[in-house]
């Protein structure tokens, strides 16, 4: 075995160990496939308010312009399924969201793994991210074969359908390179029927301005009222599109104990969210994605479904 299919299998082997569902590998490239989509994406404005996404253009296309030298992307995937949901008619949360905020879960992590490539490998320089970089996560972990991207734009795998989170490690270390996965959607269309603001507006296009993510967490403004009652009472995020899709009928718990929710937040009827004070959103979120949209986002969510 030569010195790149070692490194690569120490790498892979490590990153089970850390709890991470899988783990693929790209060269370091200019995502040349992607260039157009992301202008024409940026062009036609759907990303709404979210102007950071247009901003760095050129480094979420070359890694090498985030990370000097680098040489390897490396994917991995966390699972965040939960073994439990929210009780019925309350005001609903996306599922990533029931937990401790991933972005320290896996930075965690990905530190561990990084340090884990430094001690054993040698000198190997790099940077993590996930999710909090100008970084196309979904594209990179499709080039590296561990899903494909469906027709909801959410990374699909056979094995585990799309609750996961994606992240990457950009290293200066040359690796064996995984390939592309192939399309597995078929003629299936259950989620563009399903999404209730159309946001899905062609087959493997979202226009992120439309969706029930956005309104709820990105956009500071107020909700406009071509909106109401489209919100299926999603309060924060949304998961339609992915809880209709055939695919996510194979996931599976996950086995995170930071990403497990309290009882309390998974019992909260809807009275106790239209009375939840500021004290009491503070010390339930206090770890939570969900601190994201703030007190007043969430007030503001919850009055929007309520009116």
């Amino acid at each position: 075995m030569n010195y790149k299919s070692r490194h690569t299998n120490l790498i892979k082997k490590e990153a089970k160990r850390l709890g991470f569902l899988s783990c693929g590998i790209s060269k370091a490239e200019f995502l040349e496939d992607e260039a157009p989509r992301l202008e024409n994406w940026l062009n036609k404005n759907m990303h709404g308010e979210m102007s950071y996404m247009a901003n760095h253009f050129d480094k979420r296309l070359d890694p090498t312009l985030l990370v000097p030298d680098s040489k390897s992307v490396v994917s991995l995937l966390l699972n965040y399924f939960p073994e439990e949901t929210q009780t019925n008619e309350t005001y609903k949360i996306s599922k990533y969201a029931f937990g401790e905020d991933y972005h320290f879960v896996i930075k965690d992590k990905l530190k561990q793994l990084l340090n884990f490539i430094q001690n054993e490998i040698g000198e190997v320089h790099g940077r993590a991210f996930t999710d909090s970089a100008p970084v196309l996560d979904k594209a990179w972990a499709a080039k590296s074969g561990l899903g494909w991207i469906g027709k909801h734009s959410n990374l699909i795998t056979k094995s585990n359908g799309s609750f996961y989170f994606i992240a990457e490690l950009i290293i200066d270390l040359e690796l064996d390179y995984d390939y592309a996965v192939t399309d597995h959607c078929g003629s299936c269309t259950a989620c563009l029927d399903a999404c209730p603001t159309q946001a899905i507006t062609e087959p493997y296009v979202v226009d992120g301005s439309k969706c029930i993510s956005y309104f709820t967490i990105e956009l500071k403004n107020e909700i406009p009222s071509d909106m109401k009652g489209k919100f299926d009472d999603w309060m924060f995020g949304c998961d339609i599109c992915q809880d209709v899709c055939p695919w996510n009928r194979f996931s599976k718990p996950h086995k995170e104990p930071l990403f497990n929710s309290s009882k309390e937040l998974l019992t909260m009827s809807k009275k106790e969210w239209e009375e939840i004070t500021e004290e009491v959103f503070q010390k339930t979120f206090e770890k939570s994605a969900v601190k994201r949209t703030k007190y007043s986002g969430l007030i503001r969510n919850i009055n929007f479904l309520k009116s």
